[in-house]
């Protein structure tokens, strides 16, 4: 049954539909799995109803249009375009309404790393994820950008088939949803320019590490949101562009010194792991494509 399918790639679930056509002859249905986190594209292409108890992990639904309407724990959620349904792991949740014209983009994560990732980002070991996204804010809408940018990635991709890169990958999405979703804490206390001079210092020492923002608000000793203030007071930047600034320079000051290696060799060697996103940004900074740079030394 097309179900099955959709059971093994995104949440075990009943399926109950609403109307005479069956959805099962017109399913839409692919998943991407990146470690601990997969993202699948389901469409019914018909009114239907889904029970799931989202057994160990987290289900985020955005609908890419039509109507999602969710009930948990006596709460419904009506999600449209622009909106993410949260799903808790282990909770029974009844889509009541999964509307004909409604495809998602389902991602979901796995329950311990959510939870880590929300200790690093919030310092909070009790962090509550509210019910619905607003996906029209800029961290949110960034996060769904990466989601939908991963989720183009073929499935043979070498990158998602290397564990370590799938699973650095996995955090950096969990890390982007929970800046989007969770509520921002009081300020407690200004932070301190100690705390970008050591995340400097560690990605200068080692810039190829696949980083996430976990990885370099635990350096900082902070959380997520502490360092992303300091480093917006005290560089005017976010840490993620502090860290591409620094690999494009490295990557620049070797071809620029006639470097033997080949463009890509030297790219991958400073942390880059997508060679188009690479390409973008050396022209974006130098305004030279690196083959240019190569020649001209």
């Amino acid at each position: 049954m097309v179900s099955d399918a959709v059971s093994e790639a995104y949440f075990p679930h009943e399926l109950r539909p609403r109307e005479a056509h069956e959805p099962e002859r017109s399913v839409d249905v692919a998943v991407t799995v990146v470690g601990q986190l997969r993202i699948a594209r389901i469409g019914w292409g018909a009114e239907v109803a889904v029970r799931s108890d989202h057994p160990g992990a987290y289900g985020i639904n955005v609908p890419l249009g039509g109507v999602l309407e969710t009930t948990v724990a006596g709460r419904t959620v009506v999600s449209t375009s622009g909106l993410a349904t949260v799903n808790p792991p282990d909770m029974p949740s009844d889509i009541t309404r999964w509307s004909s014209g409604c495809t998602i983009v389902g991602v979901k994560i796995a329950r311990d790393l959510v939870q880590r990732e929300a200790v690093r980002i919030s310092g909070d070991t009790d962090a509550q994820i509210p019910g619905q996204v607003d996906l029209s804010r800029p961290e949110a809408a960034s996060w769904f950008r990466l989601v939908r940018s991963v989720a183009t990635q073929p499935a043979d991709d070498p990158l998602l088939a290397n564990p370590l890169v799938a699973d650095q990958l996995a955090a950096s999405l969990t890390d982007a949803f929970l800046l989007a979703a969770l509520p921002g804490p009081e300020a407690v206390g200004a932070p301190r320019p100690r705390i970008v001079t050591r995340v400097l210092d560690a990605m200068r020492a080692d810039p190829a590490r696949a980083w996430t923002a976990g990885d370099m608000a635990e350096v900082a000793g902070v959380s997520v949101r502490r360092l992303q203030e300091g480093f917006r007071e005290y560089v005017g930047k976010t840490p993620r562009e502090c860290l591409t600034d620094l690999r494009l320079r490295g990557v620049y000051d070797e071809l620029a010194a006639g470097a033997s290696d080949s463009v890509t060799d030297i790219a991958i060697r400073w942390g880059f792991t997508h060679s188009g996103r690479f390409a973008s940004a050396f022209r974006k900074r130098y305004g030279l494509t690196p083959s240019q740079v190569m020649r001209e030394t």
